[in-house]
C-alpha cells in the first residue's frame, strides 16, 4: 500500500516536461538586445521555460518533444489593443469606406444585435487567428453592453479559458449617450452606477494577480467621446484601489481631437491628464494626433502607448510618431485592434505593418526588424506590467513560445539571410506551433483546442443571421 501511494504520489509531483529541440532561437538578452541562437533547446517544465542550452541535459526526459529543425523559435507574441467581438461585423460594406466617426455610427446600430452567445463565438475566432499567427497573450477592450441584452464579460473570458489563450480581460464602458453629447447612442451606454459595480464584480470573480496568470482584468473605458469624466475619474480610483490596469483610446483621429476642444476646452490628452489617466499603470491606444508636447507628457509620465498601424491606415487616421516614442523612452506595445477595423488578427502582420508604416513616414532607416519585434514581445509585456514574465525565450519566463518553419515558400531565399529579417519583412505565414503556459495549443498549423472548422461555420451562420444588413435585432444565435 505504502509503494502504490509513493508511486502516486511520485506521478503527482513530477512535472510536466516538454523539449523543442533544434530551433534557431530569436530572444532577448539580458540587457534586451535581440540575439540569435542556432542550434538550440528550449527546456520547458509545467508552464515555465527551465532553460535555453545547446546540449540537453541528460537528466532532462521529455514527456513531449517537439522537433524545431528548420524553424525559428521566438518569444510568444503580446496583442495590446483589441475588441475580439468585432469579428462579428469585420468587412461590413457600408462602412468599409468610412473614417472612424462615422465607422462608429454605421457600427453601433449593428452591435446593439450584441448577445452573449455571439460574443463568445466572435472572440474565439479572434483569438483562434491570432493564435495562428503567433500571439500568446492579448488583451481585449469589450465596451458594448447592449439594454435588454444577456451579455457579460464572461463571454469574453470563458472563450479565452476554452481556445487556451492568455488573456487580460478589459471591462469596457460607455456612460456618454447621444442625449448627453457622446456619440454613441444611448441604448449602447449604461449608467455609471451600473458599470463600477460590475467593474468591482469581474474583478472580484476574474482577477488572478499571481504571475503567469491566464486572466487579469483590466478597466477599459472606451474613449473620451463616450465617457463621462466622472466615470473616467471613479474607474481610474478603482483600478488604483484594486491594483488593477487603465487602458483607453485616446488621440485617435482629427476629429476625436475636435470633439474633444469644442465639447470639454481640451485636447484628448489634456483631458486624460486632468482626469489623472496617466502613469506606468495606464496605456493609451492608438495616439495618431499627440503633438510634441504631449510625446514629453507620455514619456515623463510613464504612460504606455498601444500602436494599431492597420486600423489607422485602414479609417485614414494618419500615422503615429512611433519613432518619437521609442526615442523618448515610451514603452509602446502592438495591437490589432478589433476586426471590424483592421479585418484581420494576425499579430505577425502587424509587426511588419508597424515596420513599414513608420518607414514611410521617417525613412528607411528609421525603424528595423528588431524594433518590431520589440514592439511585439517586449513592449507588450512591458505595457502589461508583466516585464520578466512575458515576451522572451529565457529561464523563469511563462512558457509562451510560436515556432515558424522557415522552409516555406513565404520566407525561401530570406532565412538564409537573416531568420529575423525573414520573419519581420517577408509575408508572414501561420505558426507551425504555439505554446501558451506550457500548452500546445496550435500543433502542425492547426488549432488543437478547438474545432477550427466548426467554430467558422458558427460564426458565418451567426453574422448571416444577426449582423447581415438584414439581420433581425434580438434574434437568438
Amino acid at each position: 500500500m505504502f509503494a502504490l501511494f509513493a508511486a502516486l504520489s511520485d506521478n503527482i509531483m513530477r512535472r510536466v516536461r516538454l523539449l523543442i529541440k533544434n530551433g534557431h532561437v530569436i530572444r532577448w538578452d539580458a540587457h534586451d538586445r535581440v540575439e540569435q541562437l542556432k542550434a538550440h533547446h528550449v527546456l520547458i517544465e509545467d508552464n515555465r521555460i527551465r532553460d535555453v542550452v545547446a546540449v540537453v541535459p541528460k537528466s532532462f526526459a521529455p514527456d513531449q518533444t517537439i522537433d524545431a529543425t528548420g524553424c525559428t523559435v521566438i518569444p510568444g507574441l503580446i496583442n495590446t489593443h483589441h475588441h475580439l467581438y468585432q469579428s462579428l461585423t469585420r468587412c461590413l460594406k457600408p462602412v468599409q469606406n468610412a473614417k472612424l466617426f462615422d465607422w462608429l455610427l454605421g457600427l453601433y446600430e449593428m452591435w446593439q444585435r450584441l448577445d452573449f452567445d455571439a460574443v463568445k463565438l466572435g472572440s474565439q475566432v479572434s483569438m483562434a487567428e491570432m493564435l495562428l499567427s503567433g500571439c500568446t497573450t492579448t488583451n481585449d477592450m469589450f465596451y458594448v453592453y447592449p439594454r435588454e441584452s444577456d451579455v457579460k464579460a464572461e463571454a469574453v473570458i470563458e472563450a479565452a479559458a476554452e481556445i487556451g489563450m492568455r488573456i487580460h480581460a478589459g471591462r469596457g464602458s460607455m456612460s456618454l449617450g447621444r442625449s448627453k453629447g457622446g456619440l454613441p447612442p444611448d441604448d449602447v451606454v449604461q449608467d455609471e452606477a451600473t458599470i463600477v459595480r460590475d467593474c468591482e464584480r469581474v474583478i472580484d470573480k476574474f482577477h488572478d494577480p499571481k504571475p503567469g496568470a491566464m486572466t487579469r482584468i483590466d478597466l477599459m473605458p472606451c474613449s473620451p467621446f463616450s465617457i463621462t469624466f466622472d466615470l473616467l475619474k471613479e474607474t481610474r480610483a478603482l483600478a488604483r484601489a484594486r491594483s488593477v490596469l487603465c487602458h483607453t483610446h485616446v488621440a485617435e483621429t482629427q476629429d476625436e481631437t475636435d470633439f474633444c476642444i469644442k465639447k470639454f476646452g481640451k485636447r484628448p490628452a489634456d483631458y486624460l491628464m486632468s482626469a489623472d489617466w496617466i502613469g506606468p499603470d495606464v496605456s493609451w491606444a492608438h495616439c495618431v494626433c499627440l503633438n510634441a508636447g504631449e510625446v514629453k507628457l507620455v514619456a515623463d509620465t510613464g504612460t504606455a502607448v498601444a500602436h494599431c498601424p492597420s486600423s489607422n491606415m485602414i479609417l485614414g487616421s494618419g500615422i503615429a510618431p512611433i519613432c518619437q516614442l521609442m526615442n523618448a523612452k515610451v514603452t509602446v506595445g502592438l495591437g490589432v485592434d478589433g476586426s471590424s477595423s483592421n479585418n484581420g488578427a494576425h499579430v505577425l502582420a502587424e509587426a511588419r505593418q508597424a515596420l513599414l508604416l513608420q518607414r514611410v513616414k521617417n525613412g528607411a532607416d528609421s525603424f528595423t526588424p528588431e524594433d518590431a519585434l520589440r514592439l511585439a514581445t517586449l513592449g507588450g509585456a512591458k505595457l502589461l506590467n508583466r516585464t520578466r514574465e512575458l515576451g522572451n525565450v529565457a529561464a523563469g519566463y511563462a512558457a509562451d513560445i510560436a515556432i515558424f518553419d522557415l522552409n516555406t515558400v513565404e520566407y525561401a531565399g530570406a532565412a538564409v539571410q537573416d531568420p529575423l529579417g525573414a520573419l519581420m519583412m517577408c509575408h508572414a505565414a501561420r505558426a507551425r506551433f504555439v505554446i501558451v503556459n506550457g500548452r500546445v495549443v496550435v500543433n502542425d498549423g492547426q488549432v488543437a483546442t478547438v474545432d477550427a472548422q466548426r467554430l467558422v461555420a458558427r460564426v458565418n451562420d451567426v453574422v448571416r443571421r444577426r449582423f447581415g444588413d438584414s439581420g433581425a435585432r434580438g434574434t437568438r444565435s
